[in-house]
């Protein structure tokens, strides 16, 4: 039954690992730069997203077949949806960035970049840590820093955009990188949901 008990917990955790390496992929995307070498970026990402997915069914699979489990069927679903739009985000702010066929980067973007890569990194120490939740005296600091860094980005998000429609003046530019800002704001959100349920197993379990 514990093996089975960790099986969870190691899966939650190496989804994270998944969800910091598409972000730190994501960084060097916006470092390196290059209209030349955008879709082969892309490329590189989907396959993180799809690793992930894969061992987000192996969780499922698992707990179709489980008599019991550690958490409430529906927290592991949950955490499970919340760590693969983590990683979904991430992808999207790629996927975006070639779509629109950007030419040059954004600098404000970078900014925001690096707090995703804080709040996943966040992420996996707390998920780490959710093994021990019922007992852990350091779980509840990983949620309050995730969120923290969640308002962290919200203010890059609104000076980024702020910069954008008072300093350029493109049109197209400002339609362009105001989608990407979104979705990258939305990566932040993205690591707070998960950090949300983390919360909410502690808050009926203990």
């Amino acid at each position: 039954m514990k093996k089975q008990d960790s099986f969870y917990f190691d899966n939650f955790k190496t989804c994270a690992e998944y969800s910091l390496k598409a972000a730190k992929l994501l960084d060097e995307i916006m470092i390196k730069f290059s209209k030349d070498t955008i879709k082969e970026y892309v490329d590189r990402m989907h396959e993180i997203e799809h690793e992930a997915d894969t061992k987000k069914h192996e969780m499922l699979s698992v707990l179709l077949k489980a008599f019991m489990t550690p958490i409430e069927r529906d927290d592991i679903l949950l955490l499970s949806s919340c760590l693969d739009e983590v990683t979904d985000k991430i992808e999207d702010v790629a996927l975006r960035m070639y779509c629109n066929n950007i030419e040059t980067v954004f600098e404000p973007a970078k900014a925001l970049v690096k707090v995703v890569i804080e709040s996943c990194e966040e992420m996996l120490r707390m998920l780490d840590e959710f093994k021990n939740f019922k007992k852990s005296k350091t779980l509840h600091q990983h949620i309050i820093r995730i969120n923290t860094l969640e308002e962290e980005g919200d203010k890059l998000f609104i000076d980024g955009l702020r910069e954008l429609h008072t300093k350029e003046c493109d049109p197209v530019k400002i339609i362009t990188w105001r989608e990407i800002l979104i979705y990258l704001e939305k990566c932040t959100d993205a690591t707070e949901h998960v950090a949300d349920v983390c919360e909410r197993v502690i808050m009926t379990n203990t």
